[in-house]
């Protein structure tokens, strides 16, 4: 049962993660097109608040995982 329930928060936080990321890459490609001559401080904020999510998501998933050892 602990096994099920760590899956499906590693499985909600890769979720999470994905659609996060998608929001800031289709956000950034409408900015870049309203205002092309940002393009390399748009693409700079981009990639650090990727990096930033897939941080936290790394984490969601490590923590969820480590449900695993409590043993039941």
């Amino acid at each position: 049962m602990v096994g099920s329930i760590a899956a499906i928060g590693a499985g909600l936080a890769a979720i999470g993660a994905g659609i996060g990321i998608g929001q800031i890459g289709g956000h950034a490609m409408d900015a870049i097109a309203r205002q092309p001559e940002a393009t390399s401080k748009i693409q700079t904020n981009m990639l650090i608040a990727a990096a930033l999510i897939e941080g936290v998501a790394l984490f969601a998933v490590v923590v969820s995982l480590m449900g695993l050892n409590t043993g039941v």
